[in-house]
């Protein structure tokens, strides 16, 4: 099998809305928006209901925990796939602490590349992994909110679950 056939797909129901789910054998390859498109990720891939995967189920249970409060960082196999430079941009999203924001200039410095503020926020937009992968927590320098494939009402919301739910602790 290659990096690229896909072998499941799945949708879950969130607070937020309905998630198209994707997966290979290595991970989770996509959690997209239903607005998003879906053509890539959808070849050769067969439906299973979530109970019928084990990286669905995994899936289902830690995205419950997260909005229920109870979880706040993610611990699941991911597969995406992209450039070099997305995959930096990807991963330096991971790092953002959980009720926290960066900015796109932040982040660029954080991978290396203090000038490329604009391509990260380009790779940020083609993140296959949403919620799990948390570019929903990167701003404008301006502290307005920018760009999120769920909308930026569901940006709005994702950010002030994580808010609310660090008040709660302290």
């Amino acid at each position: 099998m290659t990096g690229r056939n896909l072998i499941l797909k799945s949708k879950l129901t969130t607070p937020v809305g309905e998630l198209h789910v994707f997966a290979s054998e290595k991970g989770i390859r996509g959690i997209l928006w239903p607005e998003s498109n879906l053509t890539k990720f959808d070849i050769d891939a067969k439906r299973v209901k979530p109970s019928e995967s084990p990286i669905f189920e995994n899936l289902s249970r830690q995205l419950e925990e997260y909005f229920s409060g109870k979880r706040r960082s993610f611990d699941l196999p991911l597969d995406p796939i992209g450039t070099e430079f997305q995959m930096s941009a990807w991963k330096a999203l991971t790092e953002i602490p959980f009720g926290e924001t960066r900015t796109y200039g932040q982040q660029a410095k954080i991978i290396g590349r203090p000038k490329a503020a604009r391509a990260v926020g380009a790779a940020n937009g083609k993140n296959p992994i949403s919620i799990v992968v948390p570019c929903h927590r990167v701003i404008g320098k301006n502290g307005n909110l920018t760009g999120f494939a769920g909308g930026l009402c569901t940006k709005q919301k994702l950010l002030k679950h994580e808010r609310d739910q660090i008040e709660l602790l302290n």
